[in-house]
């Protein structure tokens, strides 16, 4: 688990800005992967909206794809 301690030094803005890009990147992929395998197990889009803690709509707009994959 990252805490502030991991981070890169905000002295150096271009290291810090370029982790939060790295680790932008690395989320996405990381949620997609996850709601790629939690509906192949079938759950519901309010299933997995409620697990993120956003809207149903939201998860359907953004991985609806994902179901005809």
């Amino acid at each position: 688990m990252l805490d502030e301690s991991t981070l890169p030094s905000t002295k150096d803005p271009g290291n810090a800005l370029g982790a939060v890009v790295a680790l932008k990147r690395l989320t996405a992929r990381f949620e997609r992967n996850a709601v790629k395998q939690a509906l192949a197990q079938g759950w519901t889009y309010a299933e997995i909206a409620e697990a993120l803690g956003i809207t149903k709509q939201a998860v359907h707009k953004k991985y609806a794809k994902l179901r005809k994959q």
